[in-house]
């Protein structure tokens, strides 16, 4: 074949292969790299705040303080955390071995997987993206970054800061979209970590599968609200005001429907509109700090779901706009078609039935949701829901903060994704915990267990009764 007439690789299997390079030369291993690189992450936020806060208004309509908390503030919160404690989650750790290996020493040693990939979705484009990294790049990774084409403004600045700040080689960016992705699934990869829809989700583990590659897949679900006469309604509807209706709704684990007793619901939908109000005035659309839909489809998506109860508030959109009014339904059956599936938007639908035990009945119909929340001042209920649902996580009392401690894992279960990160937890999804042991001059006591088997061995290995 002439020069003229080579195939040229995809853009994306360059990337990977530059990243495989780049972890073959084994620079990554070393402590002062991870340290390096994390340290080169903290820096990029410091000094990109403002285009990071812009990038995110161009994208979903955030304002500048929804902006830093949600993204900015967390991904630098997770890096100085890790930084903190990286030596002592990257050593080994002794572990004890049985007496009867006599000089024997045991170890876990965590080491890095080699080459991962991380797919990033559109409603945190940074948080999303960047904290997985600060797990892969402590554990000594090389890494490929598919930021989401959802949000356009924010995979371009991505590809920039990335390439100015890390380590050139070893940590890749690809933009694009469904095309670009499929190329890099056909690649082999160590770990896939991916963030988004159960649908895509079966995508990445069906390819990963023909590499027998490891992944974690955090998705989402409906995550359900129980709300009984015993809670401050008051303070209930401003924490779910404020959980449903930040980003616009587009959070995994927003509170996504709630259920309620018939005495209660009316009471939470009235103090639901106050809430909204308070927080985002008579009109959410001239508000500062309530935001839009990522794009027309998923605007008109949702309008088609007002229709599925009454509106107590809000209840209508202007796609054009983007725009979806903050919106609370009522009389909403348990098969309404916003009740099918994640609704992913600023609208919260109150379903009534009698009981905890109903409520518990209506959570298990449907698949495991990424979290449960409750609303409770009885105890022997919280026992019901923690014993007789399942969910990724639980909270109590609040929504969505369960994710601002690192020590909690934070994942799906089924339906909801597989495996969790946060904190150390990250550094042990990007690692192989490897068994060492090592053996030693002295006693060994495994000599009984070798041939010729002797009256005597039989008796010490099997017992005197045998």
């Amino acid at each position: 074949m002439s020069v003229t007439d080579e195939v040229v690789a995809p853009p994306e299997w360059i990337a990977v292969e530059t990243a495989r390079r780049a972890f073959a030369t084994r620079r990554t291993r070393s402590l002062a790299w991870r340290q390096q690189q994390l340290e080169s992450l903290l820096r990029m936020f410091a000094e990109n705040t403002r285009r990071i806060e812009k990038a995110l208004s161009d994208d979903l309509g955030k304002s500048r303080v929804e902006g830093y908390l949600t993204e900015v503030s967390a991904v630098v919160g997770e890096v100085k955390l890790t930084l903190k404690h990286l030596k002592r989650w990257t050593s080994p750790r002794t572990v004890h071995a049985p007496i009867a290996l006599g000089t024997a020493r045991a170890q876990v040693v965590r080491e890095p997987l080699g080459t991962v990939l991380i797919i990033g979705p559109w409603n945190y484009p940074f948080h999303l993206l960047f904290v997985p990294l600060v797990g892969a790049l402590a554990a000594g990774n090389a890494v490929v970054l598919k930021p989401s084409e959802v949000a356009p403004a924010s995979p371009t600045l991505i590809a920039e800061l990335v390439a100015a700040y890390l380590d050139p080689e070893a940590v890749q960016v690809v933009q694009g979209g469904v095309t670009e992705t499929t190329r890099l699934l056909e690649c082999a990869f160590d770990h896939i970590f991916y963030t988004g829809n159960g649908t895509v989700g079966s995508v990445v583990m069906a390819a990963a599968a023909k590499h027998l590659t490891p992944v974690t897949l955090e998705l989402g679900g409906k995550s359900p609200v129980w709300v009984d006469d015993s809670a401050d309604i008051g303070q209930v509807a401003r924490t779910l005001a404020w959980g449903k209706f930040i980003n616009c709704g587009q959070t995994c684990v927003a509170p996504d429907f709630v259920l309620t007793t018939p005495t209660a619901a009316p009471r939470l939908a009235a103090a639901l509109k106050t809430a909204i109000s308070d927080y985002y005035g008579a009109d959410p659309r001239t508000s500062p700090d309530y935001g839009r839909i990522v794009n027309e489809r998923h605007a008109t998506r949702l309008a088609g779901l007002l229709s599925s109860g009454t509106a107590v508030t809000g209840g209508i959109a202007d796609v054009d706009a983007r725009y979806v009014a903050p919106t609370v339904l009522v009389d909403v059956d348990l098969d309404a078609p916003v009740m099918r599936d994640e609704i992913f938007g600023p609208i919260l639908p109150i379903v009534t039935v009698p009981d905890v035990g109903a409520a518990i009945d209506a959570i298990n119909a449907r698949p495991k949701p990424l979290a449960l929340y409750a609303f409770t001042g009885k105890a022997s209920d919280r026992r019901r829901l923690l014993a007789e649902t399942s969910s990724g996580g639980v909270a109590f009392g609040s929504v969505m903060v369960q994710l601002g401690v690192p020590a909690l894992p934070f994942g799906g279960v089924g339906a909801s994704g597989m495996g969790a990160y946060h904190g150390e937890l990250s550094v042990r999804t990007f690692s192989h915990e490897r068994a060492v042991l090592r053996k030693f001059r002295g006693p060994d006591l495994t000599r009984l267990s070798r041939p010729p088997f002797t009256a005597r061995t039989t008796r010490l290995l099997l017992g005197s009764d045998r």
